[in-house]
């Protein structure tokens, strides 16, 4: 199962909004993007994105936002059988997961800069991202950070998912 969410990112002039999509189980940043607008769009390439490296998961829950119910993502999860799952309205505990992300990232690095652009936002975001997935102990996985669980859950790569042709 995964989870999406999309937050703000205050920069010294304005803000820019980023989505995640994560790991339910191992709580992995699978995917991310950074936009200046909050259309579909930059979530849907995220959602390609997670898909082309990982495979398509069975679950996917979101919210309810415009972006999640669009055409574009919900025709993205429906081609890959991915079965949709959206929170309640007005329930954020839902996807509590994404939300502590959203927490841990700004408290431990977008509120510690004032970014000017979108490119400095970026490079210090997938910095943090970086060291999230692959130093970050989580109690919650036994003091293991999020890119060890997956490799120990042993997760099928995409092309071992594919039916073997004669």
């Amino acid at each position: 199962m995964w989870c999406a969410d999309i937050t703000h990112l205050p920069m010294r002039r304005g803000f820019l909004y980023l989505v995640a999509i994560m790991g339910w189980h191992t709580r992995k940043v699978l995917a991310w993007r950074i936009s200046n607008t909050l259309g579909a769009d930059f979530c849907v390439e995220a959602l390609h994105l997670a898909i082309y490296r990982f495979g398509p998961p069975e679950i996917m829950n979101t919210d309810q936002g415009s972006q999640s119910t669009s055409f574009a993502g919900t025709d993205r999860l429906r081609r890959s059988a991915v079965r949709i799952s959206m929170n309640g309205k007005n329930r954020f505990l839902d996807n509590i997961f994404l939300e502590r992300l959203w927490r841990s990232l700004k408290y431990e690095c977008v509120y510690l800069h004032a970014w000017e652009s979108g490119s400095e936002a970026k490079a210090g975001i997938g910095k943090w991202i970086e060291f999230y997935n692959h130093k970050q102990p989580h109690s919650s996985l036994g003091g293991r950070p999020p890119a060890v669980v997956r490799r120990e859950t042993k997760q099928p790569t995409p092309i071992s998912r594919c039916k073997r042709v004669a």
